[in-house]
């Protein structure tokens, strides 16, 4: 019994992980293939049963791992954002969440022909979107407008609210009717707001606190914030049936918006274990249904999600912006972004056992319909919104643009080259003078200290792909880089090499404090600042069959040291010490080269 539970347990994280490797490498949304890792692990061939790895203890394991993924949320939840987009946020969960209800309720009863109070009940489940599927999608789109802020904000807040309006339909359903209405959905509103938020203010309060006056240990600060997140969440449930979903939500914007702490080391903690749970979570929702769940898709079923798709969300988001200067591009797309998850599947599988015990058997059918729409909708949304996004311009799911750290001479070479082949550049530097250069070579440039704390806030980074640092301070470079690996990815940050090793040869700062090196061993900022100063340039060079990488290197061959490859479909790849391109016909090639010594 104890090897089945272990291997079902190695199965889920094995395919969960391996699903979101393959999505990043094939540029396919995750989501998408941890639903298909579920199906076949679950109904199809029967490897994994959820039910008999975990027992009794599966949905309390599911609530605690929503109430951190929704932690994680609220982490990214910035309050500056608002500025733009509160009304259109506020409107969405509200007015957008009040037509998904009813929508999705009357389209229950007059296409599903479900009883009129399971049908409303339905509808309450259907209003979550989830953080589960909303945040993995948005990474993979990678989008250009505020439209990207306005659907985390929505996905994120709309989950506690919506779990809260399903509880409270429940209760009403359950204790009698709608006449207790006022007893119980003002009342459990009231207490879900002042328990959450005062939960919330005094867990987040107890945090900076610590931190501040280092009552904590470095090592032991994400294990004890992991600890407050779960007993915000249970304390708050414990007295109020979901509330600890706005509890910890609400921590998390707490946390993500005060000032006297930095959270950098805790949100990259939590986006881990988020990816971690995701990924496990969705394979075991999945895994659980059976085939005769999947018999439940009839046509009527299939009507029923394209209303939803085609009518219901259109609609929402039309009458949450339509005095709002949204342009029809950002309505459409937001239309096409409400993908059902975890929390909605977890729900409906609870209310579902409670309702067939209170004398509701039709309310069998509710799990077996809310899989069948988180699966239509994750296919659906997961497939058409990165053809929408890019088709209109919102999306760029592999940006080429390059911030270049440092403004100086053949810094700004380099950046000329690669704006004149099209690409994006922007230079960050603190000397006035080389930012007033670049200005007059028509580069795009910011004038500030890279590793400033709200330099994110200040960069327009729409386009930007990776960071290379080449200023002639060491440690401003890896600092630089350490600083943009979260955002870049650490594949994507770059920074000359070292100049420095200790007595033993090896490189003078550890390599996890470094982003990848730059061109090859022994060409840093003093070795091509000295060839510039000779006469040598950097040149843009188009590579041709009769013109290959050999003859480029005999051509210049007093000096050939290749920079970076600009390849066919318009891609740049860096020339690194663990990477080295090979420069095909078609390709230009961007090197430091001494153009008045060629030997031909």
């Amino acid at each position: 019994m104890n090897e089945f539970i272990i291997i079902g347990i190695t199965g889920i994280v094995f395919l969960g992980i391996l699903a979101q490797w393959l999505g990043w490498r094939f540029r396919i949304p995750g989501i998408l293939l941890l639903s298909l890792a579920g199906l076949v692990a679950g109904p199809v061939t029967g490897f994994l049963a959820p039910e008999m790895i975990f027992g009794r203890s599966l949905f309390p394991l599911i609530a605690l791992s929503v109430a951190i993924i929704l932690f994680e949320g609220g982490l990214s939840l910035r309050l500056k954002d608002l500025k733009e987009i509160k009304h259109s946020v506020i409107n969405l969960v509200t007015i957008g969440i009040l037509v998904t209800w009813f929508t999705s309720a009357l389209g229950a009863r007059l296409i599903l022909d479900l009883d009129f109070r399971l049908s409303v009940l339905f509808g309450a489940v259907l209003v979550v979107t989830g953080p589960t599927v909303i945040i993995p999608l948005l990474n993979h789109l990678r989008l250009v407008s505020r439209i990207g802020a306005v659907a985390r904000w929505e996905g994120i807040v709309n989950d506690p609210i919506g779990a809260l309006i399903s509880v409270l339909v429940f209760e009403i359903l359950v204790g009698g009717g709608i006449g207790l209405i006022p007893q119980i959905a003002i009342p459990g509103i009231l207490i879900t707001l002042f328990l959450g938020t005062g939960l919330a203010f005094a867990a987040s309060y107890l945090i900076i606190l610590s931190i501040r006056k280092y009552w904590i240990p470095d090592h032991l600060q994400n294990p004890m914030i992991l600890m407050l997140v779960i007993s915000v969440f249970t304390i708050s449930n414990y007295f109020q049936s979901e509330s600890g979903l706005l509890a910890v939500t609400a921590m998390g914007i707490i946390l993500a918006n005060q000032r006297s702490i930095s959270i950098r080391h805790i949100a990259e903690f939590k986006e881990n274990l988020r990816v971690l749970l995701i990924s496990g979570l969705f394979i075991i929702l999945i895994a659980r249904l059976r085939l005769s769940d999947l018999e439940q898709i009839s046509y009527s079923f299939i009507t029923f999600l394209i209303f939803l798709i085609i009518l219901s969300r259109p609609l929402a988001v039309y009458l949450s912006t339509v005095r709002l200067s949204f342009s029809w591009k950002e309505r459409l797309f937001l239309s096409f972004m409400a993908p059902r998850g975890v929390v909605a599947a977890s729900v409906a599988s609870i209310f579902s056992i409670e309702l067939v015990r209170h004398g509701y058997p039709e309310a069998e059918l509710l799990v077996s319909y809310t899989f069948a729409v988180i699966l239509g909708t994750v296919t659906v949304y997961g497939l058409a919104a990165p053809i929408l996004a890019r088709s209109l311009g919102l999306s760029q799911s592999n940006p080429q643009g390059i911030l270049i750290i440092g403004a100086h001479n053949w810094a700004r070479q380099l950046a000329k080259c690669l704006q004149t082949e099209g690409f994006k550049i922007l230079l960050v530097d603190t000397n006035y003078a080389n930012i007033a250069r670049a200005g007059l070579m028509g580069l795009k440039t910011y004038y500030g200290n890279i590793l400033s704390e709200n330099i994110f806030d200040k960069l327009d980074l729409t386009g930007i792909g990776r960071l290379i640092s080449v200023t002639p301070n060491e440690e401003v470079n890896n600092l630089a880089a350490l600083h943009f690996q979260e955002f870049f990815g650490r594949a994507e940050v770059y920074q000359l090499p070292a100049s420095g090793k200790r007595t033993d040869g090896e490189p003078a700062e550890a390599m996890h404090l470094r982003g990848r090196t730059l061109f090859g061993k022994g060409c840093g900022y003093q070795f091509i600042e000295n060839h510039i100063s000779k006469g040598a340039l950097i040149k843009t060079t188009e590579i041709t069959k009769s013109f290959d990488f050999s003859a480029y290197k005999k051509h210049y061959a007093s000096l050939a040291v290749p920079l970076c490859l600009v390849i066919p479909g318009n891609e740049i790849e860096m020339f690194t010490t663990d990477s080295q391109p090979v420069p095909l016909p078609g390709s230009l090639l961007i090197g430091l080269v001494f153009e008045e010594k060629e030997s031909i």
